[in-house]
């Protein structure tokens, strides 16, 4: 089998107290500047219902909440994945914070209609869960076990962070760069645009194992055959879809026009020139799916993708989510971690994106880390890449 590439991205599921503490604190200072941004254009944070979206004080309260769940409430915090998530709690110090904040308990359509504490409020109960996160993080064990609700609170608001970039690009709220992107990423201009790598027949180990923090839908590994294939080196540009979108009159993304002879796009608010050799994004998989049935290709498998990226030095990834392929499913011998709705209630009925995207905080960019959502969304950073 090919020797794996070790990734040169930033990642903390390995790392000790100190690391996570340090990144404990620049994750919660994007947060506050995402929200400061998001009330400069919203004094009232408001905002319109829709399935893929969530109101911004309602994520807020959230991101407060989830720590506090799985660190200072959490008896069981050091057991790790072995850790009994229906273990009895003591009450939040925010009066109906499980009421108004547990994504599990609290409906979705009811979020916009909730009693929610204030934004001076809400910032105050991040402020002093961090403060203990931070104090029984001083005093937690070195082990994976001892370490993994740190991690996997820390990874949480990273998520969430992410979420409020792309909600900002889809509603034209304006972003500082410096919050909307991650030091760091690929430029979003292409180098060696319609260039393919090729990857040679191999078994290739789809999924994770060993040492350090993995998501449960990760675990599992399995010996996959991976036929021999050509594949683009990068995303699919703007250069290589526009032509498509002329040809058979396919929808463009919400943020892309044809304006005065000249194709722009609504970078979180502002209407600017598009450039062609930057990755085609705000495609759905459906989107993704009819160009290359229209250019006579395909979209990789996700163990196809792992092993290209793994494997092949000029694979550039890390611009846009792709879309692969395959449906998101358990790996073999699939077991829930205590976080019981981060994967099983979507097996069956999500699409994998593979990589990252620039809104991505570098603690999430992983080549194994397996994203999914479902096929119709185009709200996020995603587009694709293809096999001849």
């Amino acid at each position: 089998m090919t020797p794996e590439i070790i990734s040169p991205a930033a990642t903390l599921r390995t790392s000790g107290a100190v690391a996570l503490a340090s990144a404990l604190r620049a994750t919660r200072l994007r947060t506050v500047g995402l929200l400061q941004a998001w009330q400069h254009a919203l004094p009232d944070l408001q905002v319109a219902y829709a399935p893929e979206r969530n109101p911004p004080l309602w994520e807020l309260g959230h991101v407060g909440w989830f720590q506090e769940w799985w660190i200072a409430r959490n008896p069981q915090r050091s057991s790790g994945v072995a850790a009994d998530p229906f273990c009895a709690r003591p009450a939040s110090p925010l009066q109906s914070a499980d009421a108004l904040f547990d994504s599990s308990a609290v409906a979705h359509t009811t979020r916009w209609d909730l009693p929610l504490p204030g934004v001076d409020a809400t910032l105050q109960y991040l402020e002093a869960v961090q403060a203990d996160t931070l104090a029984l993080l001083a005093q937690a064990g070195a082990s994976d076990e001892a370490l993994y609700f740190w991690r996997l609170v820390l990874f949480h608001e990273a998520m969430h962070n992410e979420a409020a970039v792309y909600m900002a690009q889809a509603l034209g709220v304006p972003v500082p760069q410096a919050l909307a992107w991650r030091d760091g990423a690929p430029s979003l201009a292409s180098q060696a645009a319609g260039a393919e790598i090729e990857v040679p027949a191999q078994v290739w180990q789809l999924g994770s194992s060993g040492t350090g923090f993995h998501f449960d839908n990760e675990l599992g590994m399995r010996a996959v055959d991976v036929g021999s294939f050509r594949m683009d080196a990068e995303p699919v540009t703007w250069a290589r879809y526009l032509p498509f979108v002329q040809a058979t009159g396919h929808r463009l993304p919400p943020h892309v026009r044809r304006h005065g002879g000249a194709w722009e796009h609504q970078h979180f608010g502002q209407w600017r020139p598009l450039e062609p050799e930057s990755p085609a994004v705000h495609l759905s998989c459906d989107d993704a799916e009819a160009w290359c049935r229209w250019a006579g290709r395909r979209l990789p498998t996700e163990a196809e993708w792992e092993c290209a990226a793994l494997t092949q030095p000029a694979m550039r990834w890390g611009q846009v989510w792709e879309w692969t392929a395959s449906g998101f499913e358990p790996y073999p011998g699939f077991v829930a971690h205590p976080y019981r709705d981060y994967s099983e209630p979507w097996f069956g009925s999500r699409r994998v994106l593979r990589g990252a995207c620039v809104a991505t905080a570098a603690i999430m960019v992983h080549p194994r880390y397996r994203n999914y959502f479902t096929p119709e969304r185009c709200d996020i950073f995603a587009g694709f890449r293809s096999v001849a």
